[in-house]
């Protein structure tokens, strides 16, 4: 389980738009990582807004935010352009990267189990180091979805 002060792992997938994408190619710079459950769902849409509607907080202090989760390029590119979403939507069709970041695991809903995205954001260093997570089982806190940005916000403000 991966846990703050963890490494975070390195992985390559390419983006909504078939632009290849390292983690690795991003130490130097703060990373906000946010896995959300399925494209064009409620939940989905206020989190990924709330980190949209931000976005110039996070550009202004070199932040750079990356939304992960399953779902084909069709499906990723008809969810950053009906949000308007600034940043990149990575793929994950398979849910490895997921499984690598422990994010793939048992849900409950109305009463039935079954595996699916635990909602999860990783705030990592500039040295690739996990500095904070929400959700999970590790998370400081749950995920608010329509807050989400104001999380991630006052977690670095408290750290500058």
């Amino acid at each position: 389980m991966l846990k703050v002060g963890d490494k975070a792992p390195d992985f390559e997938t390419t983006t909504e738009s078939g632009d290849k994408f390292k983690l690795s190619d991003y130490r130097g710079e703060k990373v906000v990582l946010y896995w959300y459950v399925k494209d064009n769902t409620k939940g989905c849409q206020a989190e990924s807004c709330s980190l949209r509607d931000s976005y110039e907080v996070f550009e202004s202090n070199d932040i750079r935010v990356f939304g992960i989760g399953p779902g084909s390029e069709k499906t990723h590119q008809s969810f950053k352009s009906k949000n308007n979403l600034p940043f990149p939507l990575l793929m994950d069709e398979n849910n490895e990267i997921a499984e690598l970041y422990d994010v793939w695991g048992k849900k409950k809903m109305y009463g039935k189990e079954y595996m699916g995205i635990v909602r999860t954001t990783f705030l990592i260093d500039e040295d690739g180091t996990v500095e904070g997570i929400f959700g999970g089982p590790e998370g400081i806190q749950k995920v608010k979805t329509k807050e989400h940005a104001d999380q991630v916000i006052g977690f670095w403000e408290l750290k500058l």
